[in-house]
């Protein structure tokens, strides 16, 4: 069977550990609340309702392409493709091709940063690598402008995050709702989380802060794999109703090791 991304990749690696999925989940979360085109998230009202099942569900989608074969990770991108181009004609707007770049975007960078900070360093070769399955979901959205190799992404992606991000009103009313849902204490291990992750541009903009108080506590984390015990830490900082979902991301090969 021909796989979307080959059972070796980098990719399958990062995206297949429901620890390093919730880094993710964490870092988008700080920059779609940044990102000029947040309206679009929106308009159709399921953003500010259920922020988490909604930052979910993106990254699902990400999921779901990465581990299938060629066939169904193809019918996949359609389906968002097409998902977005009924939100479109609703709206009796184009969502701009630069805002589906950041969403491509945010995932490689964020790819990158949650493994390196939970796991180890990649390569250049994997860094390069990660890219390109990404690069390809947006040549299959038929996205126009994109980069052509891993050192212009990086160009580019610098770009976007200077051009692309502002704090508005959508912003703090999105912080908001990340309170709401997540609770008090939740709320600041995904501040926590984000300033660890996300870009310097981000955590400027959101006032992140400088003082890193969960990295203790991730230094810890990598000492309770050693004797496979941090489920039980990772566990106790998840919303209870996203539990079994974020568990049942971890992949049968994490599972096994």
């Amino acid at each position: 069977m021909e796989y979307f991304v080959n059972e070796d990749s980098i990719v399958r690696r990062i995206w297949g550990k429901a620890d390093t999925i919730l880094f993710i989940f964490a870092g988008a979360a700080a920059e779609f609340a940044l990102n000029k085109a947040v309206d679009w998230l929106y308009y159709t009202g399921r953003l500010p309702a259920d922020p988490l099942a909604r930052l979910f569900s993106t990254v699902a989608y990400s999921r779901q392409i990465i581990f299938s074969d060629q066939e169904a990770a193809l019918k996949s991108i359609d389906k968002i493709n097409a998902i977005h181009k009924g939100v479109e004609a609703h709206r009796g707007a184009q969502i701009p091709d630069w805002a589906y770049r950041d969403v491509l975007f945010l995932l490689i960078d964020l790819s990158i940063r949650s493994y390196e900070l939970l796991e180890r360093k990649l390569t250049e070769a994997e860094k390069a690598e990660t890219f390109a399955v990404f690069n390809r979901v947006g040549l299959r959205m038929q996205l126009t402008g994109l980069p052509v190799d891993y050192a212009e992404y990086l160009r580019m992606r610098q770009d976007h995050l200077q051009q692309n991000l502002v704090s508005g009103e959508l912003t703090v009313d999105l912080y908001r709702q990340y309170k709401k849902h997540l609770g008090t204490a939740r709320y600041q291990i995904l501040k926590q989380a984000q300033l660890l992750v996300a870009p310097p541009q981000v955590r400027k903009l959101l006032k992140l802060g400088n003082q890193a108080w969960l990295l203790p506590i991730i230094w810890g984390y990598k000492l309770l794999k050693t004797i496979r015990a941090e489920a039980f830490l990772r566990n106790a900082l998840l919303p209870a109703e996203y539990k079994a979902q974020i568990i049942a991301m971890d992949s049968p090969y994490h599972q096994q090791k």
